[in-house]
């Protein structure tokens, strides 16, 4: 170090908890079981911490696996694992039993808690798992015949609170998530102590979420997928207080916890969003404090945006992924925004919006070079920065990465000062007469139409025009769905005229991946559609 500069701390989440147990320890946790503190979870954490270290033998980078939903017990590992020097591994509990160990033992995890409720599930996938030493229940649950099944409240109590931290590495891991690998099988993500705690700075401030101590935050997007968006380590920081609603998230929960327990900020996928409206919107629940929802995973319908405005509720578009750790971008209008109509905003909110500071972002075309920033030239995304993935875990190679950049499979176009808005995935894309086709624009169109519940887009091989767009659609009404001729007939003057689809497909339901996101490979699968 130069004399005279400035000292170089390690960013890692020692800081963020040091400051929670301290600065914040009045601020509550709340979940289905009931409610603690900051400064009460702080001791279980470091009880935990000595639990795992000398009772379960846990090393620095030794992968620790949770297998559950959103809860204080869970929170309390977000901490104690990463606290101690090993890597948090969050897995998706509704993945199939064979995904779930292919990727335990791809990660090597050494211990694993699940909640009591998912003990059943674990025993039918525990024969596979080739590294698991130690099961771990967090809760009550039915007696699986799991042996030697560990107790995690019980483990707590036990332990004496760890006396003194280890120095951590700010470039070491922490947490590994995988993606839900629709396309093969999944692949792992490492994250880093000084990217998640530059994300949880990034994250907190106001042009991106805006958190603060009297935040009540219930992160609705479950824990176990891509950190809760960073809200368990970002929350914390700023001491704002934390809702957890366990595993139930029907809207009649949700809506009541958001009621009951006064929630300023909430986070969720858009499907979320559209199945509390019909109570919000007959007033059966007193949200008054709610000031703000983010919501990724999916673009969101205009019309939702419009819906929550209405009931004085901010809707915020935020993007990011699994590999970029996991928030990279809002949409909040910009001074250059000032001064225009609601329906002029609205058209801006529906952008994916400006990336988060300290991250970097570009649309590049076939050959990786980059595109101007035009607004019109719809290349390929590509992000870097601290918290941006630069390889998977245990592959060698892959072509995702890009000389630093991470290619996002996204297809965006850009403007001059940086806003961008994602017009499709680039499988996605519905390319007809040498034409692209944003199936993403379309669908947020159909799902304005009273009578879609639900909606995707799919390209069909045309003999004329190559690919032509086919609407598939769950009906409010099943018994009296929309006709092709009615569905064309909206989307008239909302989209160009070769943009409407050329068939339409009635379905009970349409396929969802196991984080809330539009399934177009088992949809493609399902549907038998020759177009000439």
């Amino acid at each position: 170090m130069i004399p005279g500069l400035m000292q170089r701390t390690p960013l890692t989440l020692t800081m963020v908890f040091e400051r929670f147990r301290t600065v914040y320890a009045d601020g509550r946790l709340i979940d289905h079981e009931g409610e603690t503190t900051y400064g009460e979870v702080a001791d279980r954490i470091l009880r935990l911490a000595r639990a795992l270290t000398e009772e379960l033998g846990v090393q620095p980078g030794d992968r620790v696996a949770t297998f559950g939903f959103n809860s204080i017990r869970h929170f309390e590992l977000y901490y104690a694992v990463p606290l101690i020097g090993a890597v948090l591994h969050t897995i998706n509990v509704r993945l199939t039993d064979e995904q779930i160990a292919w990727i335990a033992n791809h990660a090597e995890d050494k211990v694993l808690f699940a909640d009591g409720e998912l003990l059943e599930q674990v025993a039918r996938f525990a024969p596979k798992l080739d590294t698991v030493e130690r099961i771990v229940a967090m809760g009550e649950g039915p007696d699986a015949g799991l042996p030697d099944l560990l107790d995690h409240d019980e483990l707590v109590t036990a332990a004496e609170p760890l006396d003194e931290l280890p120095e951590l590495d700010e470039d070491g891991a922490f947490g590994l998530c995988y993606t839900s690998g629709t396309t093969g099988n999944p692949k792992g993500v490492l994250y880093s102590h000084r990217g998640m705690t530059l994300h949880s700075l990034a994250a907190c401030m106001s042009d991106h979420i805006g958190l603060h101590e009297s935040d009540v935050v219930f992160p609705v997007v479950p824990m176990f997928h891509a950190f809760a968006w960073g809200l368990p380590y970002a929350a914390p920081m700023t001491g704002a207080e934390l809702v957890f609603h366990g595993s139930d998230s029907s809207p009649e929960n949700l809506g009541a916890t958001i009621q009951d327990r006064r929630v300023t900020l909430s986070a969720g996928v858009p499907t979320i969003w559209k199945s509390l409206l019909p109570a919000l919107e007959a007033g059966e629940l007193d949200v008054d404090p709610l000031r703000l929802v983010f919501v990724g995973g999916a673009a969101s319908p205009r019309a939702l945006i419009e819906a929550y405005d209405d009931l004085g509720i901010e809707y915020l578009q935020v993007w990011g992924m699994t590999e970029t750790g996991p928030l990279a971008c809002a949409s909040r209008p910009r001074r250059r925004h000032r001064g225009l109509s609601r329906d002029e905003l609205l058209d801006v909110r529906e952008r994916t919006g400006t990336i988060f500071a300290g991250l970097e972002a570009r649309v590049t075309d076939e050959g990786g070079d980059p595109l101007p920033r035009d607004g019109a030239a719809v290349g390929e995304l590509e992000v870097r920065g601290p918290w941006i993935a630069s390889a998977y875990y245990g592959v060698d190679a892959d072509d995702r990465f890009n000389a630093g950049w991470l290619r996002t499979g996204d297809m965006a176009y850009m403007e001059p000062d940086g806003e961008f808005r994602i017009v499709d995935r680039a499988k996605d894309l519905v390319k007809s007469g040498g034409e692209w086709i944003s199936s993403v624009e379309l669908e947020g169109h159909l799902l304005a139409h009273p009578q879609i519940a639900d909606a995707a887009v799919i390209g069909v091989a045309s003999r004329r025009w190559d690919e032509r767009p086919v609407a598939v659609i769950v009906p409010e009404d099943a018994s009296s769905p929309p006709t092709l001729e009615e569905v064309r007939t909206f989307l008239v003057d909302r989209v160009a005229k070769w943009w409407l689809p050329d068939a339409l497909e009635i379905v009970e339901e349409i396929p969802k991946t196991s984080v809330g996101k539009l399934d177009k490979k088992v949809l493609r699968s399902q549907l038998d559609v020759v177009l000439d």
